[in-house]
């Protein structure tokens, strides 16, 4: 059962002022969990994304993949008329988010002293590339940058290989997940005190805060990490192995499973072999026991070795493509393949929301996305203008 409301957040207004995707990433999990998000966008041409490929019959399905359910609005900030009706918007918000370079909306009046002034109660985001302080706040940055710079690419790929992006925007993404966090946490903040708070989520600070055990590996060893390919650096088999007719993911995360794995393949032996019986000499000893493993594996094709690692318990998966990834059993029972009608695009699909609450829907279509400032009449009039 639900309560009638379409998630958590639902009663909450969104001012958003995002463009291109870590903003818009942010503000669409704040949709996706049931705040009203009106997306106020420039004159003229609107969000940049709009203008990115790939278009389906001249419709942007990048700006639409991170925009479906909002509302639009488009108003020019320095122009007196726009900015009355701006402000009429930030009197009536809970929350406001913006990914423009530092010092930009100071230079519009509307930086964080004066928006807290108009509205105590508004918490206000800022997701930049490198935030509203230091060095460098006043450069500009794209997920690229920021992978590069935080440390990322230099873990990607194969050794010896050229620098590799992660395959996603992990840049952007990351901002706009902690920034949501943030404004999750300025809410509860605001339950408390009654005043809104604001919050600074640095592109490049999301990148250091996911580099995970590489920061650990080098603080206890001195030894700067570098790519290691498609395996984990401390704990093997944990990887992708080559099996008769392609790779699958392994992944023996203890002495247990690792026996386990050892007796799937038929070589029980292997776990009492003293070079592999724990996890620090299998590391230790990962060239000699790699190809002792895809020796067994090459013996089968991956959908039998993924059956019978199931069987065993032996934590495991093929290695989907996109296609396939969206086509899974498991990912097409848990509703991550949703979809938005378009008056001109028609149907297109998109990622769902993973984040499942009891006692609120998660429906299989969502709203569609808003045409640039198609929502101005009915803003104007809620507004009284």
């Amino acid at each position: 059962m639900t309560n009638g409301a379409t998630g958590p957040l639902d009663g909450l207004l969104v001012v958003d002022l995002t463009r291109v995707l870590a903003g818009p990433y942010c503000t669409l999990v704040l949709q996706d969990l049931g705040a009203r998000v009106i997306k106020v966008e420039t004159p003229a041409g609107g969000d940049d994304a709009r203008h990115y490929g790939p278009f389906v019959r001249g419709k942007s399905a990048y700006f639409m993949s991170l925009n479906r359910g909002k509302q639009s609005i488009a108003l020019d900030l320095k122009a007196p008329k726009d900015r009355a009706v701006f402000e009429k918007l930030v009197a009536k918000a809970d929350l406001l988010v913006e990914n423009y370079r530092p010092g930009t909306m100071d230079k519009l009046s509307y930086g964080w002293a004066q928006l807290h002034a108009m509205n105590p109660r508004l918490i206000y985001a800022a997701v930049s590339g490198f935030g509203q302080t230091g060095p460098y706040k006043g450069r500009a940055a794209y997920d690229m940058v920021v992978q590069a710079m935080g440390g990322v690419m230099s873990l990607t790929g194969h050794g010896g290989d050229q620098p590799t992006r992660v395959g996603t925007s992990i840049g952007d993404i990351t901002a706009g997940l902690f920034g949501t966090i943030g404004i999750l946490a300025a809410l509860e903040n605001r339950h408390r005190t009654g005043r809104g708070t604001m919050v600074d989520v640095a592109m490049l600070d999301c990148q250091v805060a996911i580099l995970e055990n590489a920061i650990a590996r080098y603080a206890a060893t001195g030894n700067v990490p570098g790519p290691m390919g498609a395996r984990h650096p401390s704990i093997t088999p944990f990887e992708a192995l080559r099996a008769q007719d392609g790779h699958m993911v392994v992944a023996a995360g203890n002495n247990i499973l690792f026996a386990k794995l050892a007796e799937a393949l038929g070589e029980p032996g292997l776990a009492t072999d003293e070079r592999f019986a724990t996890n620090d000499a299998r590391t230790q000893n990962h060239d000699i026991l790699k190809p002792r493993l895809e020796a067994l594996m090459a013996k089968r094709p991956v959908a039998e070795w993924l059956a019978i690692l199931d069987k065993a318990g032996v934590p495991n998966g093929p290695i989907n493509n996109v296609a396939q990834a969206l086509g899974d059993q498991q990912i097409v029972a848990r509703n991550m393949v949703v979809s938005s009608d378009d008056a001109v695009a028609g149907t297109l699909k998109m990622a769902g929301n993973p984040i499942k609450m009891t006692g609120f829907p998660d429906p299989s279509t969502r709203g569609p996305t808003p045409d640039l400032d198609a929502d101005r009449a009915a803003i104007l009039k809620e507004l009284g203008l």
